[in-house]
């Protein structure tokens, strides 16, 4: 009786033991499949950032570009009164003032010059000389250069505005040959990126001496580095400095 209870037993327990594997699997099964989903989303993101941080630094050069090409329009104008007041604008002026980005974005440029100007006023802290915000140049950076088409999906807009150290009480007059130019570059995936510079006239005549100045300076640095050099062949020179007058005596 007792050999026989014993043996029923083992054989239940040997039935019980058939189903673990297929729960082996099925936990298997889920755990891969979780780790795949993880890889997949972690792939995903990576290119999501990869592509949001390309996109910023686009977006940044491509505002530091629109400031350099406005600056070629202002040294052109000989009275920055009349980009202060809004009477002249830049060559690269596109012809509608709410444009959809090439990346399908609704822009509206008079809103967009308005917050500009109430986002300065609200500091306030030039008063009478606060800069009064004057939209000079706009349009897609891919026709910035006219007949050559850049490979860019971002659009920039550049407000210029008067110099608010210039204590004359008058943001539309130019005194001192200084204004403010601000550079927004609207690009894809949200990114939105600002350059500021403040943009200086210089004298002509200031600029010519420097230049000569300059190219005098290249030509003794060149005397100096050809006066150091020994020809091939010939016996080596020594000198010792004079102390007292700051010259060089030959051996």
């Amino acid at each position: 009786m007792t050999t026989s209870k014993r043996t029923r037993f083992r054989s239940g327990s040997t039935g019980d033991d058939r189903g673990s594997a297929l729960i082996i699997v099925l936990l298997a099964s889920v755990l891969l499949t979780s780790l795949g989903i993880g890889l997949v989303m972690l792939s995903n993101t990576e290119g999501t950032i990869a592509a949001n941080f390309r996109a910023g630094n686009e977006t940044l050069y491509t505002a530091d570009a629109a400031v350099e090409r406005v600056v070629q329009d202002l040294l052109m104008i000989p009275r920055w009164n009349d980009v202060l007041t809004g009477t002249v604008k830049s060559a690269f002026v596109d012809d509608s003032l709410t444009p959809t980005t090439p990346y399908g974005e609704r822009l509206n440029l008079t809103a967009l010059t308005s917050d500009l100007q109430t986002e300065t006023t609200a500091t306030d802290p030039w008063g009478a000389n606060n800069p009064q915000w004057r939209l000079f140049a706009y349009g897609p950076m891919s026709e910035m250069l006219g007949s050559v088409p850049l490979d860019s999906q971002t659009y920039i807009a550049v407000w210029v505005a008067d110099d608010p150290a210039e204590i004359d009480n008058d943001p539309g007059a130019d005194v001192n040959g200084v204004v403010t130019v601000l550079a927004q570059a609207f690009g894809p995936h949200g990114t939105h990126r600002s350059v500021e510079v403040t943009l200086a006239k210089t004298d002509s005549r200031e600029i010519e001496r420097g230049q000569i100045a300059q190219r005098g300076q290249e030509e003794l640095n060149q005397r100096a580095r050809k006066a150091a050099v020994q020809m091939p062949g010939t016996a080596m020179s020594a000198a010792d400095l004079n102390v007292s007058t700051g010259g060089l005596v030959s051996r």
